[in-house]
């Protein structure tokens, strides 16, 4: 992952821990209402990919025992990963694209209703995403993928200054055999890119049919995914308009469509409107329906807080139920990957901007993006909405979440490490117990499994008590796939 080049360690913010009376009278204890449900705190485990599911999709008993772990620790809202909403092969990603996978989603429901004691509101977050493949090794791109036209003939030919062979399978061999800087003067931008990062759609490519009618079929397919979450026994939705996907590429000041959905915001705007309104309509006041959207894309050229500002008000004027902001997290800027694995949206800038590690510049990690969720908020009750917004990035102690809520930044608090590290720290602080609280230390150990598709777990607990009774164990034998259950000290 990119790092800042300051690279300051910062240590972990005090933690002041509250008695049970002080917790029970804090604002991040008290209910809130969220569409048409009520949260009974204002604690929120955002979404995260485990890497639990089959590769065709389905929920295992792996998925649920994650999920459930989670649950014990009774957030006021959990949100399930981003989950498919098209039936097409993702690897182990969870999919809701297709009936057959309700029966699975509706026993993790089961499991989390039960792990909460009925405390915490479940949600699932839907998630569209184009084609991207692995890099390929060069001589492979050049003799199958590289779409070879006359124009690569005479750069070629100018390049060389001689006569180049008619054959094709000659020329394609001739172009393999060119220097990266002879290749930079023969080759476009995206196919130089797709040699060295691997070929990936955009919502741009509007040469390709199935792209360019993205606008007419993703309404009714996320409206067909959020009827089954509701079929499941979830409390509502999240649409997943964050990062480097299909409906944060609509969203993106670099969508050029020219058919309606691209160019000023308000075009980029039509389509996540659309399918939040196709949601809403299919739901019908039965769920909640948010979103996950961007404060700043942090990349050349994409969104800044001003945009997303304007986007807050816009969705909130359309009815959405909450906005939860997130960061960066984008394909432009990510570091070109090793030759036959795929790019991975969370290695540049961009993506240390989601993610911030314990190294970082003078602003460092913690609560970084708070002043982002305040601007959107602030713009948002200015316009005349009270839609709930929901600020996350490196929270993970009382006093700091405290303070975001009563300075009027976020109207909830989302930590995904610090839950990681340990589910039951909401209801350790709340028991008054914080003391016992394991802390994450933010070295993105999780997500350097992430961007590996390994099972994700965290080195704090993750090779502890491996001889447990029951414990069950990673693919690789020897990690732990969830952490130690609380033992309460009398």
């Amino acid at each position: 992952m990119w790092q800042p080049p300051e690279r300051i360690k910062h240590e972990r913010p005090v933690a002041i821990q509250p008695t049970v009376a002080e917790a029970a009278a804090a604002r991040l204890f008290q209910p809130i209402a969220i569409g048409p449900r009520t949260a009974r705190t204002r604690t929120w485990i955002p979404a995260m990919v485990p890497w639990r599911a089959t590769e065709d999709g389905f929920v295992t008993p792996d998925v649920i025992a994650w999920y459930r772990r989670f649950a014990e620790g009774k957030p006021g809202v959990l949100v399930v990963e981003a989950t498919g909403i098209r039936d097409i092969p993702s690897g182990p990603l969870l999919r809701i694209g297709h009936d057959r996978f309700v029966d699975g989603l509706s026993e993790l429901a089961r499991a989390v209703r039960e792990g909460s004691e009925g405390e915490t509101l479940l949600f699932i977050q839907l998630i569209d995403f184009l084609s991207i493949r692995r890099r390929p090794p060069r001589d492979k791109y050049f003799a199958r993928f590289l779409a070879v036209t006359e124009r690569h003939r005479e750069r070629l030919f100018a390049l060389r200054g001689h006569t180049l062979p008619e054959d094709e399978v000659a020329l394609r061999a001739e172009l393999a055999k060119l220097t990266d800087a002879e290749l930079r003067e023969v080759l476009t931008a995206r196919e130089l890119e797709d040699l060295e990062r691997g070929y990936r759609e955009r919502v741009t490519d509007m040469h390709l049919p199935h792209v360019a009618e993205l606008p007419r079929v993703l309404p009714g397919l996320f409206a067909d995914a959020a009827e089954r979450a509701m079929a499941a026994g979830f409390d509502g939705v999240e649409l997943h308009y964050a990062h480097a996907y299909t409906m944060a590429s609509f969203l993106s000041a670099l969508n050029t469509r020219d058919d309606g959905y691209g160019g000023p915001r308000e075009q980029r705007v039509r389509l996540p409107r659309e399918v939040l309104a196709a949601v809403q309509a299919r739901v019908a006041g039965r769920g909640v329906v948010g979103c996950r959207y961007l404060s700043d894309d942090v990349i050349e050229g994409g969104n800044r807080v001003e945009d997303a500002a304007w986007f807050g008000v816009e969705l909130a004027r359309a009815g959405i139920d909450f906005l939860s902001i997130s960061k960066g997290g984008k394909f432009e800027d990510a570091k070109a990957p090793k030759v036959g694995w795929s790019a991975y949206p969370y290695t540049g800038q961009s993506g240390y901007e989601c993610m911030p590690t314990i190294y970082s510049d003078a602003r460092g990690p913690f609560g970084r993006n708070a002043p982002l969720a305040a601007r959107i908020r602030g713009d948002v009750r200015a316009a005349g909405f009270a839609t709930p917004v929901v600020a996350a990035g490196g929270v993970c102690e009382f006093d700091q979440a405290e303070a975001l809520l009563e300075r009027g930044e976020a109207d909830l608090v989302a930590s995904a490490r610090q839950s990681l590290a340990d589910p039951d720290w909401f209801a350790k602080i709340r028991a008054g117990r914080g003391d016992e609280i394991r802390r994450c230390e933010y070295t993105n150990y999780c997500e350097a499994l992430d961007q590996q598709h390994k099972q994700v777990t965290c080195k704090l607990w993750d090779r502890v008590d491996l001889d447990e009774p029951g414990a069950a164990l990673a693919s690789d034998g020897k990690r732990r796939l969830l952490p130690p259950r609380w033992r309460r000290a009398p």
